[in-house]
């Protein structure tokens, strides 16, 4: 940046909510080692219609309205009038009734690479398009939308007219999973430009470290007091739609405690929204059975208000029930509406049992047979059972000696005493890291990061969390019925540091221009000696490596150059951007000519120039 922002921004781009703190920098005293507590802005979203309110978080939700739906003006806000659309708390409400016209999930819809994420696929209806007068859009611009609210909400809350002060004047820290792969992260970057954040202002920063950084700000003065060398903390962070599972390590360096991530789990869609649809499915069964008969709108109330009925009992331990109300819909339903209620024992006992069972260590999560066809919804978890899955984590990499909680599903204490429960039948029983705010503590570490960044604090090291690989196809004769084989060439490995440039040693390759071609990415989180250029000789099931969407593009051939299909011979050259999206050259052996490839994950195969986004480069 040319020039330090007065605040320093975190924003949390949640599956089920976002939220921003923040940092005004005029308040750090240069003196004081101690640095206050990241602020919260209360973010005014609509909340009924005609209705605008603060409040401390905005629901990841996007309700498209159809025409005449609501009065003149019902979902206008301070800044914006005559919207067909609205963000936020009414979204999520009234999405309930009308899912057809709800847009959500669209951070899972971003790493999803079945989907054609820059397409418009949202909202997404089980069993069926929606309506055809409802507009369509994608899980990029649905990202969009959210974080344009938050930077509206920041103009008119903060900036006030200021145009010193604007949210695209600040540097802003972005958060997203760890889990999230090269392609991911760079559509959230994507989502980000059409908000209007200035990339060079902008940097992403992994979710369980952002709740780290909200612990060490918390525990300034004792956090070294609390933590020891030789530790490995897990940050458990489970959320509405999500679970994802980070490893940080202590280290001695020259005396001084030093952090490093050194492990991230996979991008596991499971969370509360499971929890909520099981309990709903058991209160659906009841009902059955006492004779009462729910359509499709009002079992999808029925999961909204058992969502609500279990945060109240989760959150309040001398709570024995919450009700459970759902609206009628004529006369098959007694009196207008149906009433029942969720015993604490009931959501203890199917919560904790059923998502969080006790497992030995050496348990993996179960497969399901498949059908042959499917809808191209987004992979949930086949697995219910988070601690297999986290049997799983730990079984790759290593157990933890601290734990430190995150995500609204974690709040609930019996969860939270079964993870230690099941960590310790495993080995000495964890110490949990307290003091986070579990729905906030992301986006406050976050801005907390951007002061570290500054040079106060103590900074986690971690680099990528995966290493990334381009697939080379072998030289062969042909044979018939025969593919030549895949390698995978090292291009980036574990732990490369934003802002790094690595030339990939090794033998020259052959670039192919002037023609379509396709190439191929792949990542894996496991491997962990691979260094740049190391070759992997074949690409199977059991050599730890997923493959990611690939890129399809027709490279420019040199100027003068009419030959289809021509080879160049090229060397390769990374560069991991600070804002954490990595970047590949090819570079022709005489210096002159080079080809930058970046992804683009449309599932059509385009041509020309436009395709990947692939630029020659003079």
């Amino acid at each position: 940046m040319s020039e330090r922002s007065r605040y320093v921004i975190g924003i949390d781009l949640g599956t089920t909510n976002c939220a921003l703190a923040y940092v005004d920098t005029l308040t750090l005293d240069p003196d004081e080692p101690t640095l206050a507590e990241p602020q919260m802005l209360a973010i005014p979203q609509v909340v009924a219609p005609g209705q605008v309110e603060p409040r401390p978080v905005l629901p990841s939700f996007l309700y498209l309205s159809a025409e005449g739906e609501f009065a003149a003006g019902a979902l206008d806000l301070p800044w914006a009038s005559a919207r067909s659309f609205v963000v936020g708390e009414f979204a999520r409400q009234h999405g309930v009734q009308v899912p057809s016209r709800l847009v959500s999930s669209a951070k899972s819809w971003l790493c999803f690479a079945g989907a054609d994420r820059t397409g418009d696929i949202l909202p997404f209806v089980p069993g069926g398009a929606p309506p055809q007068d409802v507009p369509r859009l994608s899980p990029v611009e649905a990202s969009a939308r959210y974080l344009a609210h938050l930077r509206d909400a920041w103009d008119h809350e903060v900036a006030r007219g200021d145009e010193a002060l604007r949210l695209h004047r600040q540097e802003v820290l972005l958060t997203v999973p760890a889990s999230f792969d090269a392609v991911a992260r760079e559509l959230t970057v994507r989502a980000a430009q059409k908000a209007g954040f200035p990339v060079e202002r902008l940097t992403l920063l992994e979710e369980p470290q952002a709740a780290f950084y909200a612990w060490l700000g918390r525990h300034q003065a004792t956090w070294r007091d609390l933590l020891r060398v030789g530790d490995v903390v897990l940050v458990c962070d489970i959320g509405g739609g999500t679970t994802d599972f980070s490893l940080i390590a202590v280290a001695d360096r020259d005396g001084e405690l030093q952090l490093e991530r050194i492990a991230v789990g996979d991008h596991i869609l499971l969370g509360g929204d499971n929890m909520d649809l099981a309990l709903g499915v058991m209160l659906l069964r009841q009902l059955e059975q006492q004779g009462h008969r729910l359509d499709a709108w009002q079992r999808r109330a029925l999961v909204h208000s058992c969502r609500q009925a279990k945060e109240a009992l989760l959150s309040a331990a001398d709570l024995a029930a919450a009700p459970v109300v759902v609206l009628g819909r004529g006369s098959k339903v007694i009196g207008g509406s149906l009433k029942t209620e969720l015993s604490r024992a009931d959501v203890e006992s199917l919560l904790v049992e059923g998502f969080f069972p006790i497992v030995p260590v050496g348990e993996r999560p179960r497969a399901q047979r498949r059908a042959g066809l499917h809808e191209m919804g987004l992979p949930f978890a086949a697995d219910a059972a988070v601690t297999r899955h986290l049997a799983k984590f730990v079984g790759d990499h290593r157990l933890p000696t601290s734990v430190l909680f995150n995500g609204g599903v974690m709040k609930a204490l019996p969860l939270q005493r079964r993870i230690v429960e099941v960590l310790s039948s495993w080995g000495a029983a964890p110490r949990v890291l307290r003091g986070n705010d579990l729905d906030l503590a992301v986006a406050q570490g976050a801005a907390h990061y951007g002061i570290v960044r500054r040079g106060r604090g103590l900074r986690i090291r971690g680099g990528t969390a995966r290493a990334y690989y381009i697939g080379v196809e072998a030289s062969m004769p042909a044979v018939p019925g025969l593919s030549p084989p895949l390698r995978a060439l090292c291009v980036a490995p574990r732990g490369m540091e934003e802002g790094t440039s690595l030339e990939v040693p090794g033998q020259e390759l052959g670039l192919i221009v002037g023609e379509p071609v396709e190439f191929r990415f792949l990542a894996s989180s496991v491997r962990r000696g691979d260094q740049v250029g190391d070759v992997i000789d074949e690409v199977t099931v059991d050599s730890g490596l997923e493959e990611l969407a690939p890129v399809h593009t027709t490279l420019p051939a040199a100027e003068g150059e009419a030959r289809v299909g021509t080879l160049v011979p090229v060397r390769l050259h990374s560069h991991l951007s600070e804002v954490g999206v990595l970047e590949l050259f090819c570079v022709a052996r005489d210096g002159q000519q080079r080809w930058k490839l970046e992804y683009d994950v449309r599932e059509r195969r385009p041509s020309g120039e436009e395709a990947a986004r692939a630029e020659g480069l003079a």
